[in-house]
């Protein structure tokens, strides 16, 4: 995943389990992206379903990842002398920074499954082994998949409309209060708030149905 670039990742529960069985499970999730992923990636748009979720990231740019996986390597050569030399010489090299960030990632899936299967007495992976991504390389697309993510719960008929749903990042954009996600940059790709509504209450495009139908 190259710095700079925009991508829509999702991810499924293994087989027919659900990734989130209470309502914490989800506000869990969201820490542990808070902690994992918001390092390495600007929140553009998420929706957490039952089974699966959707997250559209924007990677942060070469400079921001070289300064905080330099500073991770700091902090591990305080515990370990010597033991990220060969790192730091390669922290500005594309193809390591691109899986520094994939790993990034793993964390995340990990450190939640750890933390579910320790809660709920269960054993093994939750989610499936590869994560799903698409680059989203232009602003129509963009709009598209914002629009896809927020309508999941509406597609598979958990609400009737896109607002009735609590775990995506729609109700954020209409609200002023302090946020994670890269609000004002979303909107401004809209156009603004009132064309992000009304983009919204279009139907969904057919097209950008990338997992579960």
């Amino acid at each position: 995943m190259l710095s700079g670039n925009i991508f829509h990742i999702y991810n499924h529960a293994n087989g027919r389990e659900n990734l989130f069985a209470e309502t914490m499970n989800y506000f869990f999730f969201l820490e542990r992206l808070s902690l994992h992923v918001l390092p390495v990636a600007h929140l553009c748009a998420y929706c957490l379903m039952p089974n699966h979720f959707h997250l559209l990231v924007k990677i942060r740019q070469e400079k921001e990842l070289n300064d905080y996986f330099q500073q991770k390597q700091t902090q591990t050569d305080k515990t370990a002398t010597g033991a990220g030399v060969d790192n730091s010489r390669r922290m500005n090299d594309q193809q390591f920074l691109e899986q520094k960030v994939s790993k990034s990632f793993s964390n995340l899936f990990n450190s939640y499954t750890q933390a579910f299967n320790k809660m709920y007495e269960r054993k093994g992976s939750l989610f499936m082994q590869n994560m799903k991504r698409e680059e989203v390389d232009n602003d129509g697309s963009f709009c598209k998949v914002v629009h896809y993510i927020h309508g999941n719960p509406v597609h598979h008929r958990f609400v009737k409309e896109i607002d009735q749903w609590p775990h995506s990042s729609y109700k954020l954009f209409l609200s002023k209060a302090p946020t994670k996600l890269e609000r004002d940059y979303v909107l401004q790709v809209f156009g603004g708030l009132d064309w992000f509504i009304k983009y919204h209450q279009q139907p969904v495009d057919p097209k950008y149905k990338w997992i579960d139908g």
